[in-house]
């Protein structure tokens, strides 16, 4: 009864807008403090508990790299490559929308970052080149959905943290999902663009050795990612030392290399990154105390015990979280959507015998689609306020890209190997 109170009072605090960080906080504050189950000096310690974590450090690193992107020229240089790479074929500049988001998804971490800085980059010059509006809204709002499992997105960094896998592994799983989706986002780009005539930028093919001057223009940006999965990967830094790592590097390359970074805009990088640290750490620590009520409550095992009585197949469960994990992204950002549902879903993953690297994977991109679907699509929301693009004409502007990334989100779930071939190399 109480945790059915505590739901609809959520709803209620969604439904009217209040910030999902503080509509958390005051469910887990009402269990505590009003109805009197527990002393709230644990509710308290819960809440503290969930952000005292190592772990939890790669957030605000990763958080200031994508804010120092902004400054550096690195995103200039990326946006080069990827005119070069795929400028030739049809629809040119939003080809190039979609390949600079999987080469940008490893540096911001962030598919609003992403999705905001590529809006205000290519918008206006699309439109300057007759593509419309809704379209690259468009465009940039699905690519922006191959953010999230493109290491290092803070999507896999805290599914690591909650469901106590390795990151580096997380970070392995997205880079073939990633791809995957890179390519279905562009053959969708290819099919509107035949239909509508929207022309290549260029009117050939790269050379190699254009391919290679874009490259050695971009060498130091590429090698950022090197920098972040390579070190992983071998073993010579934990993910957090990784964003330290990274941050430094960016610097170096923005003030010392690239030329383009002034040290003020430190300053200005490191005040963006704390404020949205800030917003990020207050939906952790809320969510997790209320996490912790859920399990106390024994709704995890009650879970487990429902959906193991009408099947226990793994392929069942896998279509019925995909179906339910949609729907709940269309009404809650993802990370907090994360940090809620982990402890209820992952008894009954482990119970079924599936490996929750390839579940988080899964579950990172369905909520991530989540984003791009009303009513409360984050990215959605972002970008239509960015370019004036009404909701129901970004909507259907997206459908070939729903089709796109929800065929990709088909062949995740039903060949694991494309999440888990990387990641099994490591072992």
């Amino acid at each position: 009864m109480v945790v059915d109170t505590m739901s609809i009072l959520m709803l209620v605090l969604f439904a009217i807008n209040i910030p999902i960080g503080f509509s958390v906080l005051a469910v887990s504050l009402f269990y505590f403090f009003i109805t009197g189950q527990l002393d709230p000096i644990i509710g308290v310690q819960r809440m503290l508990g969930g952000a005292q974590s190592s772990t939890l450090l790669a957030i605000p690193f990763f958080v200031l790299l994508g804010s120092l992107m902004n400054y550096t020229g690195i995103s200039k240089r990326m946006l080069n490559l990827a005119e070069t790479l795929t400028g030739h074929l049809p629809g040119g500049l939003a080809q190039v929308n979609v390949v600079l988001a999987m080469l940008m998804g490893g540096l911001s971490a962030s598919s609003l970052a992403d999705a905001a800085m590529q809006t205000k980059m290519l918008v206006p010059e699309m439109e300057k080149r007759g593509y419309d509006r809704g379209f690259a809204a468009a465009v940039i709002a699905s690519a922006a959905q191959i953010t999230p499992i493109i290491p290092p997105g803070i999507g896999l960094i805290l599914f690591g943290f909650l469901a106590n896998v390795s990151i580096g592994k997380m970070f392995m799983a997205g880079i073939l999902p990633g791809l995957l989706m890179t390519v279905l986002n562009m053959t969708a780009v290819h099919w509107v663009s035949k239909r509508r005539g929207y022309l290549p930028t260029k009117e050939k093919p790269p050379t190699v050795k254009q391919v290679g001057i874009a490259s050695k223009d971009a060498f130091w940006a590429l090698f950022l990612v090197i920098v972040i999965i390579g070190g992983v990967r071998i073993g010579i830094y934990t993910p957090t030392e990784a964003g330290a790592i990274a941050c430094f590097y960016v610097m170096i390359i923005g003030l010392f290399v690239y030329k383009e970074m002034k040290v003020i805009d430190i300053k200005g990088a490191i005040l963006e990154a704390v404020r949205s640290t800030s917003s990020i750490m207050i939906i952790i620590m809320a969510a997790s105390g209320f996490a912790w009520i859920l399990t106390w409550e024994g709704v995890a095992q009650n879970i487990t015990s429902f959906v193991t009585t009408f099947s226990t197949s793994p392929t069942v469960f896998m279509i019925a979280i995909n179906i339910f994990l949609l729907v709940v992204g269309c009404f809650i950002e993802g990370n907090a959507s994360m940090i809620v549902l982990i402890p209820l879903l992952l008894p009954t993953v482990l119970s079924l015998g599936i490996n929750p690297v390839y579940f988080g994977i899964v579950m990172i991109i369905n909520l991530a689609i989540g984003t791009l679907t009303p009513p409360m699509g984050t990215v959605m929301l972002l970008i239509s306020g960015l370019t004036g693009v009404k909701v129901d004409k970004f909507t259907r502007e997206l459908l070939p890209f729903y089709v796109a990334n929800i065929v990709a989100l088909l062949l995740i779930t039903f060949i694991p190997t494309i999440s888990l071939l990387l990641p099994n190399a490591m072992n």
